[in-house]
């Protein structure tokens, strides 16, 4: 099977709350769906995700598209794309301008598990049945009242672990929001935080004993301090006792290898980068390392966590983007499933196709007008 043609689909509504963390926030969903076309008519689907800078009109995003990734894709054969190895050097070494990495591992893994009639996981090497899932619920900006509703939900939903987001000024808000936590989940229930580098090392070991003092087992912490400060991680990873410290997320491949290979984590946050996640994962085999699959969009992780047995964990944030496919993965009793379908088991839905498809950008009241119109004709996880 070669790759013979592309679709590019831009998608624009508002979310059914405001997300973020202590350093952004997000009303609206930006995305575009990434179709490979095969030249029997299998179709690798991928999604570009733009959470803060959005994404331009339909056309620009397939002009961009067609002239910095579409030439070393067309007329090849997706086996060989999904172990190639490039040299990259000078001018060559750049992001794309529009985020389409992840889209085109996400669609080149797709269409070639196709090809091979496997599911992804299963091409992967996979051999477990199910990895456990936290709710988390990017809930820095909620009211206390929306904070207690979406965990509410997540225990409804059967899970068990719960991430909140931490990093306030006042860390006395933060113990606040552990105490409504723990109110909403139970006392029993699995507890991480994640600061989005919001600390210094000082103040990270601080809070974590405030915590403590409250009452507050805390399994993880992640990303307390900036990326880069490596000696600050190492301290904190001796220094943080019974807690993990969790990061990496923002950091490529390459940054992620120099935190392992410099003792500066328990665990590596991963994404849905698939061929990257994978050349990863092999490596904290090696060292002993940990992995932990954050968000990645729909879930789509599902196949790197059950694929690699370093990965204990799979983070899932009710981010209302269900509606875009045509099934989503089964979580239940504080598990996610991968699919047994070929491919990564994501199918775009011609329903959400129809009715979510958004060409141009538009405002945000535009966008949340659409959003009530189109709940009403599609039907959201």
């Amino acid at each position: 099977m070669q790759i013979v043609d592309f679709r590019i689909t831009r998608f624009q509504f508002a979310r059914d709350r405001l997300i973020g963390d202590s350093q952004i926030s997000s009303n609206e969903v930006q995305a575009a769906s990434l179709e490979l076309v095969g030249n029997d008519g299998t179709v690798g689907l991928g999604f570009v995700n733009s959470v803060m800078s959005g994404l331009p009109d339909e056309a620009e995003i397939a002009r961009v598209f067609a002239l910095e990734a579409w030439p070393e894709l067309e007329g090849q054969i997706p086996a060989v794309l999904v172990h190639r190895q490039l040299k990259r050097r000078g001018g060559n070494r750049r992001k794309m301008s529009l985020p389409f990495e992840d889209a085109i591992q996400q669609a080149v893994w797709d269409i070639y598990a196709k090809s091979m009639r496997l599911p992804l996981w299963k091409l992967l090497g996979g051999a477990k049945e199910k990895v456990r899932v936290y709710a988390s619920g990017l809930d820095f900006h909620l009211s206390d009242h929306d904070f207690c509703q979406i965990f509410a939900r997540a225990v409804k939903d059967g899970h068990t672990a719960f991430k909140i987001k931490v990093g306030h000024p006042d860390v006395e808000r933060d113990i606040h929001r552990l105490d409504l936590l723990k109110s909403t989940v139970g006392p029993e229930s699995i507890v991480m935080v994640d600061a989005n580098e919001a600390w210094t090392p000082k103040q990270t070991l601080r809070a974590l004993d405030l915590f403590r003092k409250a009452g507050h087992a805390i399994f993880w912490v992640e990303d307390p301090i900036p990326r880069d400060d490596v000696a600050g991680l190492r301290l904190l990873r001796g220094g943080s006792g019974t807690t993990h410290l969790n990061t990496g997320e923002y950091l490529d491949v390459t940054g992620k290898r120099s935190l392992i290979d410099a003792g500066a984590a328990d665990i590596i946050n991963v994404g849905g980068q698939i061929t990257d996640v994978m050349r990863l994962g092999w490596y904290a085999a090696e060292k002993n390392v940990e992995l932990a699959l954050g968000n990645s969009f729909l879930e789509v992780g599902v196949n790197l966590a059950i694929a690699l047995p370093e990965v204990n964990w799979l983070e899932y944030s009710y981010q209302n983007v269900d509606h875009l496919v045509n099934k989503t993965f089964d979580i239940r009793d504080g598990y996610i499933f991968p699919s047994n379908e070929a491919g990564h088991g994501l199918t775009l839905s011609e329903e959400a196709r129809k009715h979510w498809r958004q060409p141009s950008p538009v405002g945000a009241e535009s966008s949340e007008a659409d959003v009530r119109v189109g709940l009403a004709k599609v039907g959201a996880r």
